[in-house]
């Protein structure tokens, strides 16, 4: 197989890095008008670059399109990326969506995460979203799927589902050098702490022995001002301080002095 002559491609590459968009763009133009020229796709993806850079979105789109539509495994997908972002630069959500599709359907393994994640933002309603984000965090892309996982944790929790919201996190943690770590693990703190409230207060309804009973109250007390639940905690806190059961409510009374 002949060896590609690229040095037209790296000279616009060079004229762009140095600020000369118009001479950039010029043997860019003429590499992606080329119908049978091997670098007609890439010269395409660069050309859109170059135009977006020169302030004319027109142009940038109708190149990403030329690359798009040359199949190219790696630069058609690269090129839907770059309609996608432009159509969301300018606020036109149902042409970012159909580019994001594009790229989902080039299969460009660079390209799927962001397709996802876009697709994400652009949802219509939150299980359309809580789809994209799955789909986004199981591509196994290290940022990707942590961007992914916490954003679909913090919905999960805001809808009480905190199981859930941990098993995302727990998933998103198993991925090889994902991002932000740190960040995952306070929210799955957060998902086991909403956990334990859930616990606790079924232990306070259900009742049982004084001590048990006491104890319950106790750790929910303490615990719902950690999720900044503090009125909520008062009226636990109060609701075992009034107990018909004076052995609950002195058990009660004991452990909350134990705070001052």
């Amino acid at each position: 197989m002949p060896e590609v002559d690229t040095r037209p491609l790296e000279t616009a590459r060079r004229l762009a890095e140095d600020g000369d968009l118009d001479g950039a763009a010029a043997i860019l133009t003429e590499l992606a008008a080329d119908p049978e020229g091997p670098d007609r796709a890439q010269a395409a993806v660069g050309l859109a670059v170059v135009l977006q850079e020169r302030g004319d979105a027109a142009g940038a789109r109708s190149a990403a399109r030329a690359a798009l539509a040359t199949g190219h495994p790696e630069f058609a997908g690269q090129a839907a990326c770059l309609l996608a972002r432009s159509f969301e630069q300018e606020d036109q959500p149902d042409q970012a969506r159909a580019a994001w599709q594009a790229a989902l359907g080039t299969g460009n393994a660079a390209c799927v995460p962001l397709a996802h994640m876009g697709l994400a933002r652009l949802a219509t309603g939150p299980q359309e979203a809580e789809e994209a984000l799955r789909a986004a965090l199981a591509t196994g892309e290290p940022e990707i799927s942590s961007l992914a996982a916490q954003r679909l944790a913090e919905i999960l929790i805001e809808e009480g589902e905190a199981a859930e919201a941990a098993g995302v996190l727990v998933e998103a943690l198993s991925v090889p050098d994902v991002a932000e770590v740190a960040r995952l693990r306070v929210l799955l703190g957060i998902a086991h702490l909403d956990l334990a409230c859930t616990e606790l207060t079924g232990a306070v309804e259900e009742g049982g022995d004084a001590e048990t009973g006491a104890l319950a109250i106790e750790l929910l007390a303490r615990t719902l001002p950690l999720r900044g639940r503090d009125e909520d905690a008062e009226r636990v806190w109060r609701y075992g301080l009034d107990s018909a059961d004076e052995e609950l409510a002195e058990g009660v009374r004991l452990r909350r002095e134990r705070e001052v």
